[in-house]
């Protein structure tokens, strides 16, 4: 289905070089902002505790966290779950030293204002042992998945293939986390979740651009590389609109009306959209060129009739 029937070619080749370079500039940015800010990690991640309270009228989460400021919790992190009535209150593993009480005390914040109805809901600790093993799985899922990756584009392409989507499909991982260690946004369970959703999200668009590469080199026999993938990109774009558009109009419902809960899940995935899109078209496509595919890759050039006779 095409609803954006685009007649003449695109040359996106021509500008392969400039996209590459401002990708390993980008990605250079977002390696060294991991290496010098590192990542906010969450509650998940770092050991502490999670409280869960319940507002009998719909609650201010600004007014909450003054409340909390003024018994010394001014970082932890304060959001609705659910709807306006459920707040949910995620402190830091350094103010546990304020042991069984720290519950207590939050509670009693919250409802020094006499007109406010506060219900304890729950109250869960994540040790720091906890918090360490999920970084482990966290960054073991992100290898075995990239793995995973490269060994079928291997198979169901070509070796120049599997490698030139990796590195674009990492590639759009790194500068995910590289936007979170930057501006110091929390990264939790949901965000590494999100993660996960754009290397899968990234490589489908890998495959459908390099469907239609292996497709053109079968038919366009005359045509050299950067038209042949040039062409490739183009017969793909209305289809490359219509679905990432879809997907981002969900994303963004959950980014401008999902809450705090989901803002950071859904920021997330809005940035692995932008590049993934970009990736599969400036940069898996002109690494294609690089690593010198050919149509030799595909069809196997025809013996000669002295070939065909000799054994």
């Amino acid at each position: 289905m095409e609803f954006f029937r685009i007649k003449k070619d695109i040359p996106f080749m021509s500008y392969g070089k400039l996209t590459t370079t401002i990708s390993l500039v980008t990605f250079l940015l977002a390696v060294f902002f991991l290496a010098t800010k590192g990542l906010n990690f969450g509650v998940d991640f770092t050991g502490g505790t999670v409280i869960e309270v319940h507002y009998a009228q719909p609650s201010d989460t600004n007014k909450v966290r003054e409340e909390l400021a003024s018994i010394g919790l001014a970082d932890a992190l304060v959001q609705h779950f659910g709807t306006t009535h459920d707040v949910l209150i995620q402190v830091p593993l350094k103010h546990n030293k304020m042991g069984a009480n720290l519950s207590e005390q939050v509670l009693a914040a919250l409802r020094a204002d006499a007109e406010v109805e506060v219900e304890l809901r729950r109250v869960e600790f994540v040790g720091p042992q906890v918090g360490k093993d999920l970084v482990e799985d966290g960054a073991m899922a992100l290898l075995l998945v990239s793995l995973g990756i490269v060994g079928y584009l291997w198979l169901r392409f070509e070796w120049k293939f599997g490698l030139a989507a990796i590195i674009a499909n990492l590639h759009d991982v790194v500068i995910i986390l590289g936007c979170f260690a930057f501006f110091q946004w929390e990264f939790s369970l949901s965000v590494l979740a999100a993660v996960l959703a754009v290397l899968g999200y990234s490589v489908n668009e890998s495959v459908v651009v390099f469907d239609r590469i292996r497709e053109n080199f079968r038919k366009m026999r005359k045509a050299d590389v950067a038209e042949i993938i040039d062409n490739a990109i183009t017969r793909t774009m209305s289809r490359t609109i219509i679905t990432h558009g879809s997907t981002q109009l969900m994303v963004l419902a959950m980014l401008l009306l999902g809450g705090e809960t989901l803002y950071f899940f859904a920021l997330a995935l809005t940035i692995g959209i932008m590049f993934s899109i970009y990736s599969s078209v400036l940069v898996a496509s002109p690494l294609l060129m690089m690593f010198g595919v050919s149509r030799e890759d595909f069809i196997k050039p025809e013996k000669s009739e002295a070939e065909e006779v000799l054994p």
